[in-house]
């Protein structure tokens, strides 16, 4: 039997947060919940905690990257054996889920990375955000040398091995391109499983046009930085 940790990154979250928790305690009945509360103004803890959630509350809005690893850290501390990254946005649909495990729990991967390209999904991304999308996947593609189709994808599933590593070793900025970067220089093995996500419940994305470029150019730095470090398991 798995122990299975599903972390939930939450930033003013109240509007959705109340149908993803228990749509997930649903699909997976035996997984702990962990709500990272990133310095929300919102009522995100307290609906988390009523729902009977586990929450840990940042003391500010320290970024997806902070409230990751510290999801990450609890995960290590607390000897769990699977770790899933679940938006608490909507995004990722908790009955697909299983899909993503599927391969950890049968020791096929380290992290497998629900995809919105493979298969038959109909997500459909904005014209700036594809274009980011296309040129992260090619560009991690060519660093890793697997195909790879949706390097931005923050619906991810990662074993044991995985967990300790990020809990010591996270990016803060941009985390997801990253992170794939940083675990093909330990030696982890990642895979891509074709999964379906949904437009976001409630609240409106940070990413516009022009932040849309500029975050492709800034990661496009980091990544390049990340492949000189050296990194150690």
């Amino acid at each position: 039997m798995h122990k299975l940790l599903v972390i939930m990154p939450a930033y003013n979250e109240a509007e959705s947060i109340g149908n993803i928790i228990p749509a997930v305690k649903k699909n997976l009945p035996s997984a702990d919940i962990l709500v990272v509360n990133d310095g929300s103004k919102d009522a995100t803890a307290a609906i988390a905690r009523r729902l009977g959630a586990l929450v840990t509350d940042l003391p500010y809005n320290m970024g997806i990257g902070a409230a990751m690893q510290t999801g990450y850290s609890y995960a290590a501390l607390n000897n769990y054996d699977i770790a899933v990254q679940v938006d608490a946005d909507g995004q990722h649909p908790p009955d697909q889920i299983p899909f993503l495990i599927q391969p950890i729990m049968e020791q096929k991967a380290d992290m497998a990375i629900g995809s919105r390209f493979l298969g038959n999904g109909n997500y459909r991304p904005s014209l700036a955000r594809n274009i980011g999308i296309r040129i992260f996947s090619m560009l991690l593609s060519a660093i890793t040398s697997q195909r790879l189709t949706d390097t931005t994808s923050g619906f991810r599933a990662v074993n044991k091995g995985v967990i300790k590593f990020f809990a010591k070793n996270y990016p803060e900025d941009y985390p997801e391109v990253e992170a794939i970067v940083l675990l093909r220089k330990a030696r982890f093995n990642i895979i891509e499983v074709s999964v379906k996500m949904e437009a976001r419940i409630g609240g409106k994305s940070s990413i516009t046009p022009l932040h849309a470029v500029y975050y492709m150019i800034k990661v496009l730095l980091a990544v390049l930085i990340d492949i000189l470090k050296k990194v150690e398991r």
